[in-house]
């Protein structure tokens, strides 16, 4: 007998054999017709059941969401939808579910019911294909940077520097809050704290990458961040995963190079091993185009739009360049745009991003040379004293996705980027060490992977593509 999962059934010609499957009841028709899921696919397998060869109790137990296991013989299907079905020999109730609290019912639920239920929201087809493509594209991710040569690096989660310099962190101590010792200053004394200092949960994993790029070459972070930041929109979350590789001996156009073909590949992955899943949130993004005023659907369906990213040459254009184009444009001029261009250094908005990708160049769009003053202490001063080697990334629909620099190599220069903005020297002293044994150029860029998932779902709240979302007032589960 084949103990298979729906998927394989569906995918393969095993018709006539005796099979063995479980999963979990989506639907039961007319006392006759289980539609069965194991979570391996977006489908259900049909499972024909002769009422007669079971008793009314066992019946009356398969009810939606019930855990079964079913025994039979795979067969071609009478009816539409499914080329296999599986007429039941054996049923047997794995675990029953109360039809009258369970609340995955098959209807259609909100978004917000649904993240109150998010530990049985994947019984759902859309969030079991946002959760299949999350999984599919973390394994691209990791097959890239394996396939090219670079090492997978584990950077902490408890630091006691700021690498954004945004100082919206996440506390850690073990000091007791009734009784919190003080210095002289009536400050909080960290000296008595568990580690002896003040530290927080990691906003990046970027410089300690940095220490690892300048021994091993080439490295890659992928893990767990997070922010304080009070954000409670559809694009924050206080804990994120962040994608980060860094290069020795890396130049700014060399970033550009390796940032582009990793996204594509992601992208082509899965493309070509999800179709099933991209094609039904693809189907459910037009339908709810179709209930909106002509002028804000989506001019590119979601396949259409991941096809965008793989089949085009993302066009490099300069920060000033940009600017350019913004300011001399129609929406710019008729102030179309809620965010008006007027001068160069205004740091760029999503309308602006989304115009030059989707309105200007019809491609993906990066950015380079931004003005130093909006970017971060870490990227490399040009020449010209007032723009920055860092890049961005634009995608349809999203505006930026990517974002990277090369780093600033050179040690009286980065001395002074952090006196600015009163880093002390003392606080990132390993990281200045970098710069004064063996320096070189390196770069590396950072990718929001929940971001990136948004992107390839067309989900539009970044709450619904990661598994349980953590936000102000929100930790549940």
């Amino acid at each position: 007998m084949l103990n298979k999962t729906v998927s394989e059934l569906l995918a393969q010609d095993l018709t006539e054999q005796e099979v063995e499957i479980k999963g979990w009841v989506r639907t039961f028709r007319a006392n006759r017709f289980i539609a069965l899921n194991d979570g391996s696919t977006i489908k259900n397998i049909q499972c024909v059941v002769d009422f007669e060869s079971f008793d009314e109790e066992t019946l009356k137990r398969i009810t939606t969401g019930a855990a079964i296991s079913v025994k039979g013989d795979l067969t071609e299907s009478e009816g539409k939808g499914q080329h296999v079905e599986i007429q039941v020999k054996e049923l047997e109730i794995l675990g029953d579910s109360d039809p009258e609290t369970y609340p995955i019912q098959p209807k259609k639920h909100s978004f917000e019911f649904l993240r109150e239920h998010a530990h049985l929201r994947t019984r759902t087809n859309t969030f079991s294909a946002v959760m299949r493509l999350r999984s599919s594209l973390s394994f691209a991710i990791h097959k890239y940077f394996n396939d090219n040569g670079f090492y997978y690096m584990h950077t902490p989660i408890i630091t006691g520097s700021d690498a954004e310099g945004a100082g919206e962190m996440f506390k850690v101590s073990n000091l007791d809050p009734k009784n919190t010792p003080l210095t002289e200053e009536g400050e909080v004394d960290y000296s008595k704290d568990f580690f002896g200092k003040e530290t927080n949960l990691t906003v990046s994993g970027q410089l300690e990458a940095e220490t690892y790029a300048m021994s091993l070459g080439k490295v890659y972070t992928f893990g767990p961040t997070f922010r304080a930041e009070n954000s409670n929109t559809s694009r924050h979350l206080a804990e994120f995963w962040m994608i980060e590789p860094e290069v020795a001996f890396m130049d700014l156009a060399g970033n550009m190079d390796l940032a582009e073909d990793f996204m594509k590949s992601v992208i082509k992955h899965i493309l070509t091993n999800n179709r099933e899943d991209l094609e039904f949130l693809d189907k459910r993004l037009q339908d709810e185009d179709k209930r909106k005023p002509q002028n804000e659907r989506n001019d590119m369906t979601l396949i259409e739009k991941l096809n965008f990213v793989t089949d085009n040459h993302f066009k490099r254009v300069s920060y000033t360049e940009a600017i350019d184009i913004l300011r001399n444009c129609k929406p710019n001029k008729k102030k179309k745009f809620k965010y008006l261009i007027d001068q160069w250094g205004t740091d760029l908005q999503s309308e602006h991003e989304r115009y030059l990708v989707e309105k200007h160049f019809k491609c993906p769009v990066i950015l380079f040379d931004y003005p130093a003053n909006i970017k971060a202490f870490y990227m490399r001063l040009n020449d010209d004293g007032k723009t920055v080697r860092a890049m961005d990334i634009l995608f349809p629909g999203i505006g930026e996705i990517v974002g990277g620099a090369q780093r600033e190599e050179r040690l009286e220069v980065l001395k002074q980027k952090m006196a600015a903005i009163n880093i002390p020297e003392e606080e990132l002293w390993w990281y200045l060490d970098l710069r004064k044994y063996g320096t070189a150029i390196h770069s590396g860029f950072g990718l929001g992977f929940e971001r990136l998932v948004m992107f390839a779902t067309g989900m539009s709240n970044i709450r619904d593509v990661i598994p349980y979302p953590r936000t102000p007032l929100n930790a549940e589960f």
